[in-house]
């Protein structure tokens, strides 16, 4: 039966989208979840998933035009069904068809039990002890996910399994992550085999008491030469040397039996020609199903899938092949980059920037950078703006940056620069003067105050400017703010942000110094009244008040801070006082106990 693929709501105040890029052709076949077309809306560009499996049969809505949410945009047929109304030999295999089917489904079942009867006699002996087991469940990988794809088994059946040891990989549109045994004992029945999807809370396997499994439940030599559970697939080997099992140390390796080696070495050399057939057809796709986080990380690491040899079952390649690939290509082009510095910097001052492919060329407005235009133009027009700076000694907050930064990362996981201590300073201040974090209605004659700090910060993106929103920030200390940036950024910057998290800002922080600038005056974004501009941290000399010398020149790390505002309701006054608190918080320097120093 035909599906149809509708406009989705990419937003709670979104309308419609415009269509850029049909990543599928018609005639074309699409997998669940393989990505299908881009669309673009004023907020943020995203690719649509298909639906359903089948054959890409109609297109009803073509690149750069708009659509709005809940009509159709393409029509999926299954791989048997006709695109429109066909003639009489089509009629006719039409009404046939229901016999036929009636046929076939009378004789699946038969068909299946003799063919599990003939494949596996020895494994299927255990169906009787299986329901003694504790099965294992798909889990629920997030709210939106409703299936899995196991991509591979790191135990077998007859193998004895630990609680909470890795039991199989799995891989949804989101993560790929491992299932850990919720028992100890024996793998009794493998249900769903590698490389296929199974539903949330379907069951994958069954893990009975330890020696519960038949003896001739796996008749291979595998499972004796199998080493301890404690060897579990932890290292990241890129390149598995030949002989060397991916599920073991190499030290381990080394000491391995003689059959095992001989067995292990024997798998590579046979892998190699699939792997070269599916380089020639297209790399990852021939080498079998690439899920679709796989393939957005390829395309946003600029990872070719025809030039990897998968680590995973028959040659696939996983999440960690990508990324494995894509940090060697930095490597290799950041060495000769550092190598040449030295010799560059002993030829010339400095590097000639190399004029770009786009001069003298004309392309077409992005929908993004159009709404961008729209909504400073009218924010020009609609508020009376003014920019007030002052200049900010920031040198003990550097000087405790660089005394907890390592700290810091190791704790949180992000690296710690000054932007979050900017960020704290500020939602402080909003709190203290709440004007600056209010909106105006001229025509409604009201000022809102909100009950919450919503901090926008400017990202800088290929796309254009967007700003994330960290919600409820005035609830975050400095390490939950510098988390939450560091992730919204890197979000951001990769396409990864819902429309709903670069929506609802009541106050913008932009970070102009970022590309050394000293200062800016930021446009205001409406309905917002006020936005923060930092520029960047320099060292220089400054007259300063000495307890004992009095006033002396000394070198400080100074910083501008410069405030835009809609004068129509935020007095000069008001934003010095603002701008006060935040400098006062900042020179203080009092962040010891954020950094737990």
């Amino acid at each position: 039966m035909p599906v149809s693929v509708t406009m989705p709501r990419l937003g709670e105040s979104v309308t419609e989208g415009t269509v850029t890029r049909w990543l599928k052709q018609e005639g074309d076949t699409v997998e669940v979840d393989e990505p299908l077309l881009e669309v673009s809306t004023d907020k943020v560009d995203t690719e649509i998933p298909s639906p359903a499996a089948g054959v890409l049969t109609r297109i009803v809505v073509g690149e750069d035009e708009t659509a709005e949410v809940g009509s159709e945009l393409a029509v999926i047929s299954g791989e048997g069904e006709s695109a429109g109304s066909g003639g009489g030999e089509a009629g006719g295999q039409e009404q046939e068809a229901p016999a036929e089917q009636a046929a076939e489904a009378a004789q699946e079942p038969q068909a299946e039990a003799e063919q599990s009867a003939v494949e596996e006699p020895a494994e299927q002996a255990a169906p009787a002890q299986s329901g003694e087991g504790t099965p294992v469940q798909m889990p629920a990988l997030g709210e939106s996910v409703t299936e899995g794809t196991v991509t591979r088994w790191l135990k077998q059946v007859g193998e004895t399994v630990e609680v909470d040891e890795p039991l199989l990989e799995v891989s949804t549109d989101k993560v790929d992550t491992e299932i850990p045994s919720p028992v100890a004992g024996t793998v009794l029945e493998i249900k769903v085999p590698e490389d296929e999807t199974a539903e949330v809370g379907a069951t994958l396997a069954v893990v009975g008491a330890a020696g519960g499994a038949p003896a001739e439940a796996k008749p291979e030599p595998k499972p004796e030469a199998k080493p301890e559970p404690q060897a579990k697939p932890e290292p990241k080997v890129s390149e598995p040397t030949p002989g060397m099992s991916y599920n073991e140390p190499a030290a381990e390796a080394e000491t391995a039996q003689e059959p095992v080696k001989a067995e292990q070495a024997a798998q590579p050399a046979a892998a190699t020609p699939q792997r070269e057939a599916a380089s020639a057809n297209g790399g990852g796709q021939a080498a079998g199903y690439v899920t679709p986080l796989v393939r957005k990380l390829a395309s946003e690491h600029n990872v070719d899938l025809a030039s990897l040899n998968g680590t995973g079952v028959g040659g696939r390649i996983r999440k960690q092949d990508v990324l494995d690939a894509a940090e060697k290509a930095r490597s290799a082009k950041a060495a000769p980059a550092a190598a040449s510095q030295p010799a560059a910097a002993a030829t010339r001052p400095a590097e000639k920037p190399q004029p770009s492919a786009k001069r003298g060329t004309t392309e077409k407005l992005p929908r993004i950078r159009s709404a961008i235009a729209k909504r400073m133009l009218s924010s020009l027009h609609e508020m009376a703006q003014l920019t007030t700076v002052v200049e900010v000694d920031v040198t003990k907050v550097a000087k405790l940056r660089a005394q907890a930064k390592e700290s810091f990362q190791q704790r949180h996981g992000v690296k710690l620069s000054f932007l979050p201590f900017f960020a704290l300073a500020a939602i402080e201040a909003l709190q203290a003067y709440p004007i600056v974090n209010a909106s105006m209605d001229l025509e409604g004659g009201t000022i809102t105050y909100p009950d919450s700090e919503n901090l926008g910060i400017a990202v800088d993106t290929e796309r254009g400017l967007l700003v994330p929103v960290i919600h409820n920030a005035g609830d975050l200390n400095l390490g939950g703010i510098a988390k939450r940036v560091a992730d919204l950024a890197e979000r951001t910057r990769t396409n990864k942000i819902s429309p709903d998290e670069i929506a609802g800002a009541t106050f913008t922080l932009t970070n102009t110094g970022s590309r050394g600038a000293l200062f800016d005056t930021p446009i205001v974004p409406s309905p917002q009244s006020a936005m923060l501009g930092t520029g960047v941290v320099v060292k220089r000399p400054v007259v300063v008040n000495d307890p004992d010398l009095g006033e002396v020149i000394a070198v400080r790390q100074m910083v501008y801070l410069a405030l835009s505002y809609d004068h129509r309701l935020i007095d000069g006054a008001d934003a010095a006082r603002f701008l006060t608190a935040v400098k006062q918080r900042l020179e203080a320097g009092n962040f010891e106990a954020e950094l737990g120093l």
